[in-house]
């Protein structure tokens, strides 16, 4: 049915109101917003400044190229108490991502496994995932970080139990105490650059071969040993390198001082409280995501698989879990970004962390906004990465349409 447009008396369609254009409400609109948030931005800054002015106060980050003037004891680059307060933010901000990257991998694991187990037809290892899970997820994370810092680690032998242990065997390299895991140091000599550029060199070699080898496997049915050349690249073509430069890799091994270990390296109960708690908490979430994940996939793509011949195991390795990622991916993506930001709580143990190390910053300088605002900008810039990241993975992982 033809609909009539309806004319002016002289044939032409009647004007429409620049009030009632939507195209043009929606360019006013949103001129409008990024004004006021203009104005909101600019009238805050400009408020700071004359409190700031009054107080006597200066502004700006010139304040970074101060001496700190305080230790920290957790540090992966050299530091001192005579560095700058810009030397103590990079400590800090190293330290957020050592400990945010090795809990996203260990929350990441457990947080698979456990989702399985939930699914698992053996009675007892499904109620003990279920367990797990509802016990982490309803408790607060500072709560966990607490009980691991003053109820597990706190609990640990003493120093002075691991002197007399060293005493009772002399060969002994590796130390668990209340202050931390003391264990050998490494120590690289010249050339260890060398292997860790094969080592690099191996990795891009076996991703360019497992693309290969997909590519054929699709053209042709068959798959070219995958496992056995990736491990040959990854592993044997580094130790070759490090074979003919000569060992260059010693270890300081851990030794009792007068108050305490000296030499090696140690973990701290800090670092290890935070770690173990965001790993263990975030991996119950994680759990539930996979288990989401495996369920919406169809159950006849299991009934199939069983028919052609397949076991439970590389049914789920093979079939399942890779359908499951493109569920699982976008919601894993949100936890990963909150153990990125609860690694803030570090400063509840005294871990060393960019907000800790901020906060002395702050404390001595008196600089609260630009602090904030560096804050503000290191976690954003690490949140939005991460986001880029598995956005990016994501489209990888998507079905294409042909």
């Amino acid at each position: 049915m033809a609909i009539a447009q309806a004319r002016t008396g002289d044939g032409e369609p009647p004007k429409v109101s620049l009030l009632y254009n939507p195209a043009l409400r929606s360019y006013v609109y949103q001129i409008l917003t990024l004004v006021l948030i203009v104005w909101v931005v600019w009238y805050a800054w400009h408020n700071a400044t004359q409190n700031l002015a009054r107080a006597n106060m200066t502004s700006g980050f010139g304040f970074l190229n101060s001496r700190a003037g305080f230790d920290i004891a957790q540090s992966l680059i050299a530091y001192t108490s005579d560095s700058t307060y810009f030397r103590a933010l990079q400590v800090g901000l190293l330290n957020t991502l050592v400990v945010a990257a090795c809990s996203i991998v260990t929350a990441t694991i457990v947080g698979l496994l456990v989702g399985i187990g939930r699914l698992s037809h053996n009675w007892l290892v499904a109620r003990l995932c279920t367990v797990y899970v509802e016990i982490f997820r309803n408790i607060p994370p500072l709560l966990v970080i607490f009980f691991w810092y003053l109820g597990v680690l706190a609990l640990l032998p003493t120093i002075r139990t691991i002197f007399q242990h060293v005493k009772d065997n002399p060969g002994a390299i590796f130390f668990i105490s209340n202050r931390g895991i003391y264990m050998p140091a490494p120590i690289f000599g010249d050339g260890f650059g060398l292997v860790v550029a094969a080592f690099v060199a191996g990795v891009l070699a076996a991703i360019a071969f497992t693309v290969w080898a997909n590519a054929r496997q699709r053209a042709t049915g068959n798959r070219p040993p995958v496992l056995m050349v990736n491990l040959a690249l990854i592993l044997l073509l580094p130790f070759a390198v490090f074979l003919l430069m000569g060992m260059p890799l010693s270890f300081d091994y851990p030794v009792p001082g007068s108050f305490n270990m000296k030499g090696g390296m140690v973990i701290g109960p800090e670092f290890l409280a935070l770690y173990l708690a965001l790993s263990l908490y975030s991996a119950s979430f994680i759990a539930e995501i996979v288990r989401a994940g495996i369920r919406g996939v169809p159950g006849g793509q299991t009934e199939a698989s069983y028919a052609l011949g397949l076991r439970p195991g590389p049914t789920t390795r093979l079939v399942i879990l890779p359908q499951a990622l493109r569920i699982i991916i976008p919601p894993l993506t949100s936890q990963y970004l909150n153990i990125i930001k609860n690694s803030s709580l570090a400063v509840a143990v005294g871990y060393a962390d960019l907000v800790a190390v901020g906060g002395t910053i702050l404390n001595q300088s008196g600089h609260s906004i630009e602090i904030i605002a560096i804050w503000m900008a290191i976690y954003l810039s690490i949140s939005l990465l991460t986001s880029l990241f598995m956005n990016w993975f994501n489209a990888k992982m998507a079905l294409v349409e042909r």
